[in-house]
C-alpha cells in the first residue's frame, strides 16, 4: 500500500537533514554518510516508509563517497524520475512505495547491470541479516 503523509507528518518523523534529502531532494556530502563503508549483510530499507530497496548482495564501492548498489531490491522497489535540475540531465531514483528522493542512477556500474544506483545513506535503515 503507497504511504501517503503531509509535509508536516513527514517532519515530525524526520530529522531536519532526512526531511531535506528525502521529501526536498536534497544530497548528503559525499563519504558524510553511515552506510558507505557498511560491509554487513542484511536489506536497506527506505528510511520513510520502511520499504525493501537494496539487498547488500548488490552493493559495491564505486568510490563516489556514497552507497552504491547495481540493481534493486526488486523490479519494483524503486521509480524512476528524470531530473534536469542543476542544469543537467539525470535520473532520479525514488522509493516506490511512498515516493521518497533516494538518490540517482547512472550508466557505469558493474556487470551484471551496468547501472550505479547512487544512494544517499540518511535515505536508508539496514536490517542486518540474522545468523543461523
Amino acid at each position: 500500500m503507497k504511504v501517503t503523509k503531509t509535509e508536516e507528518e513527514w517532519k515530525k518523523q524526520l530529522t531536519p537533514e532526512e526531511f531535506y534529502v528525502c521529501r526536498q531532494h536534497g544530497t548528503e556530502a559525499p563519504f558524510s554518510g553511515k552506510y558507505n563503508d557498511n560491509k554487513a549483510q542484511g536489506v536497506y530499507k527506505c528510511k520513510c516508509c520502511n520499504a525493501p530497496l537494496f539487498d547488500s548482495s548488490t552493493k559495491f564501492n564505486s568510490g563516489t563517497g556514497w552507497p552504491s548498489y547495481f540493481e534493486p531490491y526488486s523490479p519494483d522497489a524503486i521509480k524512476e524520475v528524470k531530473d534536469s535540475a542543476h542544469g543537467m540531465i539525470r535520473i532520479e531514483v525514488r522509493c516506490n512505495n511512498c515516493d521518497a528522493h533516494l538518490g540517482h542512477v547512472f550508466p557505469d556500474g558493474p556487470e551484471p547491470t551496468g547501472l550505479r544506483y547512487c544512494i544517499n545513506s540518511v535515505c536508508l535503515n539496514f536490517e542486518e541479516e540474522k545468523e543461523g
